[in-house]
């Protein structure tokens, strides 16, 4: 439902952009990170909190600032709308949710590892990523990871995810290797 209302948003919105474009900006909108900013700014993770009786108080705690457990809290709950009201009900107010999300995706440069493979390929090159290093305990890991050309590293990043820390090294590749960066 999430990608429907968001792809349609876009669609409507933006008849002239690219069906790349149009995907990618979707792709971000409604990734797990997206999912994650709009579930604290319902205050998703003070509804855990409160509701949470059965769980103890430091992993209710825990739980209540994790991402991915946010994310998936708003998608439990999008679902939860979904059946109760239907999607012509609740589409409009899935989109409104999300709007900084979609002005964020399309004012901000947000998959790095895309124009990166892109440029690469553009010279006959190509870029793979190595996990460097996983750092916390399985709830609450922080991964670094290294972008590699032709065998040499050219960046590394760090982040919350396997993924996150692999946008962070395209980044710092992209920088590195002095490619300029499209418009998203």
């Amino acid at each position: 439902m999430l990608e429907l209302a968001v792809a349609r948003a876009l669609y409507d919105r933006y008849p002239e952009f690219t069906e790349g474009r149009l995907a990618k900006v979707r792709s971000h909108v409604v990734s797990r990170q997206s999912c994650a900013v709009v579930a604290r700014q319902l205050e998703l993770g003070r509804q855990l909190l409160q509701r949470g009786a059965d769980i103890p108080a430091d992993e209710l705690e825990r739980l209540s600032k994790n991402r991915n457990v946010l994310a998936a809290l708003l998608e439990a709950a999008l679902a939860a709308l979904f059946l109760e009201h239907g999607f012509e009900r609740i589409e409009q107010p899935i989109v409104a949710a999300f709007d900084p999300r979609i002005e964020y995706a399309l004012t901000s440069h947000v998959d790095y590892k895309t124009e990166l493979q892109e440029a690469l390929a553009r010279r006959g090159q190509a870029v793979s990523y190595a996990v460097l290093d996983v750092e916390g305990p399985p709830h609450d890991r922080r991964f670094t990871c290294s972008a590699v050309i032709d065998g040499e590293q050219v960046g590394v990043g760090a982040g919350e995810s396997k993924k996150a820390a692999e946008q962070e090294a395209a980044k710092q590749a992209l920088v590195s290797l002095g490619i300029e960066e499209t418009a998203a």
